[in-house]
């Protein structure tokens, strides 16, 4: 029997995360859509089990956002220990974890675990916007991370908004400042302003950027349970991507296929 007509085991996954080619001993940032994987033995619990296991020696990644439950107008304060994720079922298994660091953005945190962890959070509550210069998005360059989209496509790639800042992208961002907090583990109320992403700019149009990038090399296909996977390198996603915004600041600006003429250039 195939896992599509028997429940996948923690061995399946494992042997899946190793034929993806992921590197245990580096970086790695997960997307994921728990329901896309199919039926787990132990459900989602098993999943991160996985993940902790093959990543023990590197670093791991979940995003832990909150966006879309913290805001002026209903409840601007992100408590780090309590409020849940708004992206689905791992990423909150992931941030209760013993020695998972969750960072202290009100607004686009995520959950760290490995050696790096303390060191890579620090810093986030003075990040003014969602994935800004030295935020977490940012040093996933300096780590030269890989990105797994599990059951999910590019429009759920939040390193891209991270790329669109780096490259000052236009009217990505509100021009008012939002009052929002951020209570500590340690019960700390702090003022954590933020540059919101604006409504009806968001990452709707990322999908476009796949193919482009298979066809680079900059990501490949593959599989994680019954889910199919996409996996990214965060340097070769910039280093494309960033060439496309200097000749074009708006190529991400409608939902529109990428014209021909992006897969005959010659990026550097």
């Amino acid at each position: 029997m195939n896992k599509e007509t028997r429940m996948i085991t923690k061995e399946d996954l494992r042997k899946d995360l190793s034929d993806l080619g992921i590197n245990p001993k580096g970086t790695l940032l997960v997307h994921s859509s728990y329901k896309k994987i199919g039926d787990v033995e132990g459900r989602g619990d098993t999943v991160i089990d996985v993940l902790l296991e093959y990543m023990k020696e590197g670093t791991l990644i979940l995003p832990t956002h909150t966006w879309d439950q913290i805001a002026i107008d209903k409840q601007p304060v992100m408590e780090v220990e309590h409020t849940a994720s708004c992206i689905g079922i791992l990423p909150d298994i992931f941030r209760q974890r013993p020695d998972v660091i969750r960072t202290w953005h009100p607004t686009h945190s995520v959950g760290i675990y490995g050696e790096k962890a303390q060191d890579l959070a620090k810093g986030e509550e003075f990040i003014n916007t969602p994935c800004g210069p030295g935020s977490i998005w940012n040093k996933l360059l300096d780590e030269k991370a890989s990105i797994l989209l599990v059951g999910v496509d590019f429009t759920r790639n939040t390193f891209i908004h991270c790329i669109e800042e780096l490259c000052d992208v236009p009217n990505r961002l509100t021009e008012e400042i939002h009052d929002l907090y951020v209570i500590t583990p340690h019960g700390e109320k702090l003022y954590t302003p933020q540059y919101r992403h604006r409504k009806g700019l968001g990452s709707q149009t990322f999908w476009k950027l796949e193919a482009l990038m298979e066809k680079e090399g900059v990501m490949k296909k593959g599989q994680f349970g019954q889910a199919q996977t996409m996996l990214c390198d965060a340097q070769g996603l910039y280093r494309i991507l960033s060439q496309m915004l200097s000749k074009d600041i708006e190529i991400l600006s409608d939902n529109e296929p990428l014209e021909p003429f992006w897969y005959e250039m010659n990026f550097k």
